[in-house]
């Protein structure tokens, strides 16, 4: 802990909660991180946050190359001195989430993995835009503060199910892989954290022809977790017809409108998808249908409404 508290006043380095830093400073926590990820010298390794690059000269060390990304410049500079014996260590200053990884892919003609110890304060946002880019990846290791990892893996009807759970499960299997003590950090979290593995499906797990729109409708369905589906869909803004429509998609994609959204499996999304999408379409198209049989205005060009009689 000492030579961690020293090498960081080296740089003047402050961990900071806007950044989310909790440094994995155990070795022993980090070689089960390795190994959970199956790394081998094939591999080209995505580390998103690579914090003191304890870990990321373990992977240097056993994978063929290693991506290390850091937004912050502060550690960019310690990163700088510690990795410079490392030859197949890139280091990218920058936005994880800004970041091109079906590009650097393609660059490396090869699938990558990540491997990494998310920032508590956007994990969930990297793995929203990791699964977005999932055609880059084989597979992801990654740890997150324990509640966000269980909800990641949590099955419909539990408090814990919800949008993080629909899509991450729609794209991939999912595993707590072990739980990690506060203990393991530096500065220490009030919180257990968790490693979760991740496999990319082939193919989603249940069919989308729209998804844009499934993430749309998952997303309002949850958007209201004590309100009904009818409600909660309602206030998605999603139909500003009549009063019953989104009842009668609900019934139509056989789903009780006074169900919530939690109970919902990846099936029953997908079937609601597909009718209100529909509803939604043809819809659209009797609107466009109806504004075409309108009567054409016979003002005469250059009259405004409020224009009495020619003088």
């Amino acid at each position: 802990m000492t030579s961690v508290r020293r090498l960081l006043a080296k740089y003047s380095i402050s961990p900071t909660k806007r950044l989310g830093q909790h440094f994995l400073i155990d070795r022993g926590i980090m070689m089960a991180v390795i190994r959970a990820a199956e790394v081998n010298s094939r591999d080209t390794v995505v580390e998103v946050g690579p914090g003191l690059g304890e870990m990321t000269m373990l992977l240097a060390s056993r994978a063929k190359r290693v991506i290390a990304i850091e937004v912050d410049e502060s550690m960019v500079a310690l990163l700088k001195d510690r990795l410079a014996e490392y030859d197949n260590i890139v280091l990218h200053r920058g936005d994880a989430l800004k970041f091109d990884f079906l590009g650097e892919s393609r660059k490396w003609g090869k699938k990558l993995k990540v491997v990494s110890n998310l920032p508590y304060n956007i994990s969930t946002q990297i793995l929203f835009h990791l699964v977005e880019m999932r055609e880059a990846f084989s597979a992801m290791t990654l740890m997150f503060q324990r509640e966000v990892a269980e909800r990641i893996v949590a099955v419909p009807g539990g408090r814990q199910y919800g949008v993080l759970s629909v899509l991450a499960q729609l794209y991939c299997d999912a595993l707590i892989r072990c739980i990690v003590s506060p203990s393991s950090f530096y500065p220490r979290p009030k919180v257990e954290s968790a490693l979760v593995g991740f496999t990319f499906l082939q193919e989603p797990r249940v069919k989308i022809e729209d998804e844009a729109m499934f993430r749309r409708v998952v997303k309002a369905s949850f958007g209201h977790r004590r309100k009904t589906l009818k409600n909660a869909l309602k206030n998605g803004c999603f139909f500003k017809g009549e009063p019953g429509e989104i009842e009668v998609h609900l019934r139509a994609a056989g789903i009780d409108p006074t169900r919530r959204g939690e109970t919902l499996t990846l099936e029953e999304f997908a079937s609601l998808t597909l009718v209100m999408s529909k509803g939604m379409a043809s819809r659209d198209t009797s609107m466009e249908g109806n504004s075409g049989n309108r009567p054409k205005s016979t003002k005469a060009k250059g009259q405004g409404s409020t224009q009495g009689p020619p003088r």
